[in-house]
């Protein structure tokens, strides 16, 4: 009797559901940095500042300055500015917007999410960079040709290479405030804070008072990475050492604590 009812018992097949590979996650994530409106004038921005900042150094600068360190110098303060932005919106538009809930039950893993979003910040980092620096190029060779100097370029590979990692940990330090604060406004403010009036108060600090100029480079992240965007200066171990001991101090103990507080948070 149990040999019959055991031919007759019928086998449930066992069904796995695969796991949605992170590249397919940060391509979703690269695209709805696009979508919006605000997203999509932030990103085109990077190609307007970057070609209005190479005509003005065509127009106004001095023809002994017309150099592509010149180009490229100009380029970057909108650029560094506008990086971070994107990187905040990135992050704060799962709570600003109410796709939370959406994206972390597709996805219920919130770490893979965050991990998807840094990567498609700093690819678009990295790509505006290479945009930059093509600008710059073009208004280097179309400056040398409307002003009639000589054509002169005198950054070179490593030189690059700084600058491109001084553009990505800014903006690292603009979704590590994304993270932690996960507020748009909120991120943005304290971005500012940090970027603007820290380091002024930090300079008048260190200009009246002898102890805190010497510990200046040790606290103040935007002093300790400023050598990285200076094209004629070569980065001591010193130096590299005030990076990484601000980097730490300001970059990546808050975005562990953004991290945990992005795990354990309700989603609405």
């Amino acid at each position: 009797m149990s040999t019959i009812a055991a031919d007759h018992v019928r086998t449930v097949p066992v069904t796995t559901t695969k796991r949605i590979p992170l590249t397919r996650i940060t391509a979703v994530e690269l695209r709805k940095m696009f979508d919006t409106r605000s997203g999509f004038w932030l990103i085109a921005s990077i190609a307007i500042t970057s070609a209005l900042a190479a005509g003005g150094v065509i127009l106004w600068a001095p023809e002994g300055e017309l150099t592509y360190s010149t180009f490229a110098t100009a380029i970057r303060f909108p650029v560094v500015i506008i990086l971070p932005l994107i990187a905040i919106l990135s992050v704060t538009s799962e709570w600003s917007q109410r796709t939370g809930l959406t994206t972390f039950t597709l996805v219920p893993h919130r770490g893979r999410i965050i991990t998807a979003k840094a990567i498609s910040a700093v690819a678009i980092a990295i790509a505006a960079m290479v945009l930059a620096f093509a600008v710059g190029a073009l208004g280097n060779v179309l400056g040398a040709a409307i002003r009639g100097t000589t054509l002169v370029w005198d950054v070179t590979l490593t030189q690059c290479l700084y600058y491109v990692l001084g553009m990505v940990l800014s903006l690292l330090v603009g979704f590590m405030l994304g993270v932690l604060i996960r507020s748009s406004t909120g991120a943005i403010v304290a971005y500012f804070i940090l970027t603007f009036l820290l380091p002024t108060i930090f300079g008048l600090l260190a200009s009246s008072q002898q102890w805190f100029f010497d510990l200046q480079p040790w606290v103040d992240i935007q002093f300790a990475q400023a050598g990285l965007f200076v094209f004629e200066h070569t980065l001591t171990g010193t130096e590299w050492a005030h990076i990484a001991v601000t980097g730490v101090t300001w970059l990546v103990i808050p975005l562990l604590i953004g991290l945990a507080l992005v795990m354990r948070s309700e989603v609405k």
